[in-house]
């Protein structure tokens, strides 16, 4: 019943097989299903494609370059295939996964304390930074949202140091946002639960913005500026240095993560001891960065008259050929080395103090935070920077090494010696200092920020991430601190 029956003849005519057709209400009823599956699957994935082009990413997929500084841009809208691969990632649940079991404590002195490190006195310029808020009224949300104006995103850190949003304003050069963003994370695995919660604004491009004539050039009386952390700062600025990207790797130019980058390249200045070094001045690197001092630069090019080597660097070439050309490694063959600022600070300056050759710098105008741990002829020589005169400084300064060689070997030491006690545990400490200083500051209490903000937490970067990238981020991972942070330098007003 309810079916169609065609008999046929077989096995003799003694069995019958049988076929039974559907009744035409089920046919009906099937195609409709199937059909409205397709309905329904064409509008959910209508749905995705539509999110989908209106996701924003740390790698700068539908986000525009900052308006301030302009770049070439072409990113759209992510793969689908790695949004779809990450969407059980974006919610990051539970928060920063497990909390990791907290760091043996180390073994008390002779006279029962714990020994603690003491950090570095460029530590000190942190309390100089935030000098502006701590004789003011803090920072208020009022300031906070003022700084947005030139910020390329936002950064919250809540839930007892547990949990990372990030609200994206404006696309960053390459992967800056991505390996920023990493840093943090590692901050909070290397010290669970010791981040402050904070709500502060980042931009990730090179020049500062926070200029001090526009706010009161640092007049006690003056209201506070709105506050805006970066890479970078001046003596004419306020902005708030921090640690850069490059630190956890710089995939985009081959070079490795801090930790691994300093020990090859120290093993490479190794290979040859001084006596063996050219007795000349040598820069490489990009003249083409809107930076007429790199221009100027140029025309030090002589070994005879100025006692220098300036080598263009042409970046897309060693791209096509891996980098074979750039290692880091292999550039500590010269007595002296030069560093000349480019659109704004540049990150070469770790690795050309890393060498150990006695670094000649040129007049420099921005800071970063380690650089305030300079001194002039005690672990870099100055040059000057005009035009006029910049070629001369530079023979000047081989010309007094040759003459002076075990006092210009000891500059260069100091300077590879700097840069040695620069390890990840120094700059995991000065985020952390930096953040609990800035935390105290605060006249609100931060709380997760609102959609469109991301939370974001390792797995979703990692996934995020292409397959270069990713080894650098996984090369970088932070574990757990062993000890406590090292002792800030005292307040002068203490």
């Amino acid at each position: 019943m309810g079916s169609y029956t065609l008999e046929t003849a077989g096995g003799g005519g003694t069995g019958r097989g049988r076929a039974r057709y559907p009744p035409l209400s089920a046919v009906v009823v099937s195609t409709i299903a199937a059909f409205s599956a397709v309905v329904v699957f064409a509008i959910l994935r209508s749905a995705y494609d539509d999110a989908l082009s209106r996701t924003t990413t740390l790698l700068g997929h539908n986000l525009e370059p900052t308006p301030w500084h302009p770049f070439p841009h072409d990113k759209g809208r992510p793969p689908a295939r790695a949004a779809f691969r990450c969407a059980s990632y974006l919610s990051c649940l539970p928060p920063m996964a497990k909390p990791p079991p907290p760091p043996p404590q180390p073994a008390a002195n002779a006279s029962g304390g714990v020994p603690r490190r003491q950090c570095p006195a460029y530590f000190a310029a942190i309390r100089r930074d935030l000098a502006p808020w701590r004789r003011g009224e803090g920072v208020t949300r009022a300031l906070l949202n003022a700084a947005q104006r030139r910020a390329s995103m936002r950064v919250t850190i809540t839930g007892g140091g547990r949990r990372l949003h990030v609200e994206l304003y404006y696309a960053c050069v390459q992967s800056r946002a991505l390996f920023t963003v990493w840093s943090l994370l590692q901050l909070m695995r290397r010290y669970p639960g010791r981040v402050p919660d904070v709500d502060l604004m980042f931009d990730c491009m090179d020049r500062p913005a926070i200029n001090r004539t526009e706010h009161g050039n640092g007049d006690p009386a003056a209201p506070p500026p709105p506050p805006l952390f970066r890479y970078c700062t001046t003596r004419d600025h306020f902005d708030i240095p921090f640690p850069d990207w490059s630190f956890w790797g710089w995939p985009e130019t081959n070079i490795a993560p801090w930790r691994n980058e300093f020990r090859s390249i120290k093993h490479g200045a190794k290979a040859r001891k001084w006596k063996e070094r050219v007795a000349t001045a040598y820069w490489k690197g990009n003249p083409d960065v809107a930076s007429p001092l790199r221009v100027a630069l140029l025309s030090c090019n002589d070994t005879s008259l100025w006692h220098a080597e300036i080598m263009r660097q042409n970046w897309e070439e060693e791209a096509k050929s891996g980098y074979q050309h750039s290692k880091l490694s292999s550039q500590c063959t010269h007595r002296y080395k030069i560093y000349a600022e480019g659109f704004a600070w540049s990150v070469s300056l770790k690795y050309i103090l890393s060498c150990g050759s006695m670094a000649l710098i040129i007049d420099p105008q921005y800071e970063d935070f380690f650089s305030r741990g300079l001194q002039p002829e005690v672990n870099f020589w100055p040059v000057r920077a005009a035009a006029a005169g910049m070629c001369e400084s530079i023979r000047d300064a081989v010309e007094w090494g040759e003459a002076h060689p075990a006092e210009a070997e000891k500059v260069g030491r100091r300077g590879q010696r700097l840069m040695q006690e620069l390890d990840m545990a120094a700059v995991y400490d000065y985020m952390l200092h930096l953040l609990d200083e800035y935390a105290r500051l605060l006249r609100f209490r931060p709380v997760p920020a609102p959609a469109p903000a991301q939370q974001v937490c390792e797995a979703s970067v990692l996934c995020l991430a292409g397959d270069k990238q990713r080894r650098f981020l996984e090369a970088s991972a932070a574990q757990p601190a062993a000890s406590e942070p090292c002792v800030m330098p005292p307040d002068a007003g203490e």
